[in-house]
C-alpha cells in the first residue's frame, strides 16, 4: 500500500512537471534546477551570475524551509524573484514551482534558476519542469561528497565546485573530487569557481549561454 501511495505521488508530480516544462518552453525560458547542500554556495553563485550577465533577463525561484533572506539578496540584481518556503518539506516539488510561476512574468525572462532547498538527497528524485539539473558542491564540504552523493552527480548536466578561493585553507583534495565526478558522470563538465573573487566564473557563464541557446534552438526546430 505504501509503495502504491509513493508511486501515485511521484506520478502526479511528474505530470505537473510536464505542464510546467511546456509553459516554460512556450515562453522561451531555459530553466536550471540548482541542487546543493546548505552552505554550498548556491545563492552566492546565482548572485555572481546575475551580476556577470546584465544583458540576460534572469529570474529566480528561491526554495528554503523558512525566511526570504535568499530572495532579498537576489532581488538587488533582478526584479524577477519569488521565494517559496517549504516548512518541514526537504525539497521542492512541481507544485511549488507551479505556485511560484504565478508570481513571475515568464515573457520577461530568458533564464530561470530554481534554487532548491539545501539538500543533496531528496530534491534529486523530483522533476520540477526544469531543462537541466546542476549539482553544487563546495571546497569546505569535503572532497568525498560527490562519491557519497552519487545520484545528484549522475543526474546533473554540470557540476559546480564553489569557494575555490578557500582551497589553500582547507583539506580538500580537488583531484579526488574530480576523479569521483568523472567516474560517476563522465559527460558532465565540472566548473571550479569562486563567486567571491570571480575566478573560474567565465567558463560557467559560457556553459550557461551555450546550454540555454541549444535548448532554445531545439525548441525552435520542434515548433
Amino acid at each position: 500500500m505504501k509503495v502504491q501511495v509513493v508511486e501515485n505521488v511521484l506520478r502526479a508530480n511528474d505530470e505537473l512537471a510536464a505542464i510546467n516544462r511546456a509553459d516554460f518552453e512556450r515562453a522561451g525560458v531555459f530553466v536550471v534546477d540548482l541542487i546543493g547542500a546548505p552552505g554550498s554556495g548556491k545563492t552566492a553563485l546565482i548572485e555572481a551570475t546575475l551580476k556577470a550577465m546584465p544583458g540576460v533577463r534572469i529570474g529566480v525561484i528561491a526554495g528554503d524551509l523558512a525566511t526570504q533572506r535568499d530572495a532579498d539578496r537576489m532581488a538587488k540584481f533582478t526584479n524577477h524573484v519569488v521565494q517559496i518556503n517549504t516548512g518541514k518539506t526537504c525539497h521542492l516539488e512541481a507544485s511549488h514551482v507551479r505556485q511560484a510561476m504565478s508570481g513571475l512574468a515568464l515573457g520577461a525572462i530568458d533564464l530561470l534558476f530554481i534554487e532548491n532547498v539545501g539538500n543533496l538527497i531528496c530534491p534529486v528524485g523530483f522533476d520540477l519542469g526544469q531543462h537541466c539539473k546542476v549539482g553544487v558542491f563546495n571546497a569546505c564540504g569535503g572532497d568525498d561528497k560527490a562519491a557519497k552523493h552519487p545520484y545528484i552527480v549522475r543526474e546533473s548536466s554540470a557540476i559546480v565546485l564553489t569557494q575555490i578561493d578557500l582551497l589553500p585553507h582547507v583539506n580538500f583534495r580537488q583531484q579526488v573530487f574530480m576523479d569521483d565526478v568523472k567516474a560517476l558522470n563522465g559527460s558532465a563538465p565540472v566548473f571550479p569557481l569562486s563567486p567571491t573573487t570571480g575566478d573560474g566564473l567565465e567558463a560557467w557563464l559560457k556553459w550557461l549561454e551555450s546550454a540555454g541557446l541549444g535548448a532554445r534552438q531545439a525548441r525552435g526546430r520542434q515548433m
